[in-house]
């Protein structure tokens, strides 16, 4: 169940999508610019604050809120719930590992949306793999100098800062331990940004390669206490923002299930409305269970994040869930998007009509922020050692001598 402020928070951010972002999409994802437009309402509502805590002049509502910000502009455009998102996931960082005083000095620019902040982890050659980071982070007198590139870099060119994960202990590359986060100010010597990626899908939001050659930035810029702790603040960042990723996913199902119900209501053939034929009427039955299943668990996801939050004996149970609700939603919403596709019929495919869109924004979803491969082995891990909490079921489960053959089993022996 939501309470007040849940329904106060959605509706806020159901009022930006309906009248600022829905009528734009279609225009930024053919013309491939950023919704700047889009970007001053977020503002001007007060959304950008949602997930920045109180004490940085935010409004610390924590990640349910987020997630309800995010499926409600999603609804609308898929790219511009990413838009959204993708500042949490670059404060995150900062939130989760930053000293007092970074905090004191990043997080407020981004709650006013002063700021815009980016991700930078990934590399050509580090995507799933995110131990094997090539970028190094050298350490000179009271500067770190940055040398390497930076793959899929969501919201590159238009943010200000950038959470940049390096290697900085190079004996131990391939480790955990080897890995710092440092943030970097768009405009720093040595840093510059590279090709903008022509995308498939959420267009609205530039992908950029990140080129750092030399990049000095002051020691005080590394993130946490200490050298070695990136590794630990990306993996707790990605858990934070994964159901993120699955909101978005769920409102681009949701939006594109809202598309699809209303044109098979109107659209007739054989004298009736397509809903009627029994085939078209199961698959909507359909996309709307799931989409609902999927709901429950990304909002259940999502509480558990918050949870965690205040205690940390719940982490690898919100580590499970988030990767459990990224997983059910992004397939849920590449299945919706593409039966809705279907039940448009030639006018799903043709791009006058919007559902073409939700089918290719969606599939992102199942390969940015872990792959649903990825999840999957997060989830079976988790099943492993889960499995051993359940000895007290192995007396009703029949051992191999009760039920082979003496002979047979005296073989199987030797």
């Amino acid at each position: 169940m939501l309470d007040s402020v849940n329904f106060e928070i959605k509706e806020k951010a159901k009022h930006v999508a309906e009248n600022v972002v829905r009528p734009l999409a279609s225009e930024h994802d053919r013309k491939q610019e950023y919704p700047w437009k889009v970007k001053e309402a977020l503002a001007e509502s007060g959304l950008l604050k949602t997930w920045i805590p109180k004490e940085y002049g935010g409004n610390g509502l924590g990640s349910l809120n987020l997630c309800l910000v995010v499926e409600e502009l999603s609804r609308a455009c898929g790219g511009v719930g990413v838009m959204f998102a993708v500042n949490a996931l670059g404060s995150y960082p900062i939130i989760l590992g930053g000293r007092e005083e970074q905090k004191q000095k990043w997080l407020p620019e981004i709650a006013n949306g002063e700021r815009l902040i980016s991700f930078a982890l990934s590399e050509k050659m580090a995507g799933s793999n995110a131990s094997d980071l090539k970028t190094l982070i050298s350490k000179n007198d009271d500067e770190y100098v940055i040398n390497g590139d930076k793959k899929w870099n969501t919201n590159g060119g238009v943010a200000h800062y950038y959470s940049v994960f390096g290697v900085t202990n190079p004996s131990q590359v391939g480790k955990p331990s080897a890995i710092s986060a440092v943030v970097v100010e768009k405009g720093t010597d040595g840093f510059e940004l590279g090709k903008e990626e022509d995308k498939m899908g959420i267009r609205c939001v530039p992908v950029r390669e990140l080129y750092f050659r030399d990049c000095a930035v002051p020691k005080w810029n590394l993130l946490g206490d200490s050298e070695g702790k990136g590794f630990k603040i990306a993996m707790e960042t990605l858990d934070h923002a994964r159901p993120g990723v699955a909101a978005q996913a769920l409102g681009c199902a949701q939006g594109a299930f809202e598309y699809a119900s209303r044109f098979a209501s109107r659209r007739r053939q054989f004298g009736q409305p397509i809903q009627n034929h029994q085939s078209i009427g199961f698959l909507l039955a359909d996309m709307s269970t799931r989409i609902e299943a999927a709901r429950q668990l990304v909002y259940e996801s999502a509480r558990m994040i918050d949870a965690a939050d205040k205690d940390p004996s719940l982490k690898a149970k919100a580590n499970k869930m988030a990767a459990q609700g990224k997983l059910f939603a992004t397939d849920t919403a590449m299945w919706v998007t593409t039966e809705a596709v279907q039940i448009f019929g030639g006018y799903g495919f043709m791009k006058d009509y919007p559902v073409e869109k939700y089918m290719r924004d969606a599939k992102i979803t199942q390969i940015y922020e872990g792959t649903n491969q990825i999840q999957r082995l997060v989830v079976s891990r988790h099943v492993a050692r889960e499995a051993t909490s359940l000895k007290f079921l192995d007396s009703f489960i029949p051992t191999i001598d009760q039920w082979i053959p003496e002979e047979l089993l005296n073989e199987v022996k030797k």
